[in-house]
């Protein structure tokens, strides 16, 4: 891929920083519903913390997740930094597709299933169902950022390779 214009990269690089930031926030948002959802004694409260997370598993949780991968994707390719340069990028990449994924099918899945439950009866039989994804998936986010910020772990032999033939 051709590299990206100043102007183009720095645009890209905006839409990546919010559209990830959105994307821990609405995880921030729906392990704050999850565990209020648990913790309360009320049906009714129970009830509106897992409807709630529902609207944020159908709407929001796939936009988000596909712009961060597709934009870091664009960052990747269309920078010296590459996709398979750099350690860091390669395993910020997998670590972003393999979260994208199972929020869309594991996470959204375990909120529809605990909104049904909460619907039909007011009580959920295993409300860790709907705790323990976001718990994961906001450490996997905060673990991301911190590669990103701190770039660790030096080049691959791919990047060692293209390093010595543009020397």
């Amino acid at each position: 891929m051709r590299q990206l214009t100043r102007s183009a990269r720095r645009a890209v690089l905006v839409v990546h920083v919010v559209v990830s930031v959105g994307w821990l926030g609405v995880t921030c948002g729906l392990l704050t519903l999850a565990i209020a959802g648990a913790a309360t004694d009320s049906a009714e409260a129970a009830e509106a913390a897992y409807r709630a997370m529902k609207v944020f598993g159908d709407w929001l949780v796939i936009p988000l997740s596909l712009l961060a991968l597709v934009s870091g994707l664009v960052l990747a390719l269309g920078t010296p930094w590459g996709l398979a340069r750099h350690r860091w990028v390669y395993t910020k990449f997998w670590l972003n597709l393999a979260t994208a994924g199972l929020s869309a099918f594991a996470l959204r899945g375990h909120i529809n299933e605990v909104a049904t439950q909460a619907s039909a009866s007011g009580q959920v039989t295993n409300p860790a169902d709907v705790i323990i994804p976001p718990a994961v998936a906001l450490a996997t986010y905060v673990f991301i950022t911190a590669i990103s910020v701190l770039k660790p772990w030096g080049l691959t032999v791919r990047g060692r390779r293209h390093r010595r033939v543009r020397w």
